[in-house]
């Protein structure tokens, strides 16, 4: 397990979140946080705490939607906000390929392309909230304001 915190997708994320703020740290689990009810378990915390990163695509442009553990992002939402008529999650290999991270492990930041990021809005209920740091055994912290400053993110009402 002490090997997780040298893998290159971990490095990019802890770098990019010590550059931001050298109080937020990668928290390694002995349990995995593949999914956001797993990273609930293994964190304690509450299932909507937890932060989805999510791969879309609309025609060729691809973007991230980070969305509370208990929402499920709306396509229709997404649709109108964009003025786009279809829009598609991402599968593995265009995630791999556009974040640098694999499925279970994408991060909201340190992406390897730049990609345009919507916040939804009912992360904002929690005092702190949890993102995945590379790799499906590590997470970080950080509360709200920060996670909307680090990202460049867009707040946006996307969940249902």
């Amino acid at each position: 397990m002490n090997d997780l915190l040298n893998k290159e997708p971990v490095k990019r994320v802890e770098k990019f979140i010590t550059e931001f703020d050298s109080s937020l740290k990668i928290l390694k689990l002995n349990t995995t946080a593949r999914t956001a009810t797993d990273a609930a378990n293994s964190l304690k915390c509450e299932v909507g705490a937890i932060i989805k990163s999510l791969l879309f695509k609309a025609d060729n442009n691809f973007f991230i939607c980070l969305i509370a553990g208990d929402r499920r992002c709306s396509l229709n939402k997404l649709k109108k906000i964009l003025s786009i008529k279809d829009v598609a999650m991402a599968n593995a290999d265009e995630v791999k390929t556009n974040t640098g991270f694999s499925i279970g492990g994408v991060a909201p930041i340190a992406h390897i392309k730049k990609l345009d990021i919507l916040i939804d809005k009912s992360l904002s209920r929690f005092k702190n909230i949890y993102a995945a740091a590379g790799h499906p055994n590590c997470v970080f912290k950080i509360n709200y304001e920060k996670l909307i400053k680090i990202t460049n993110g867009t707040e946006k009402e996307i969940s249902e």
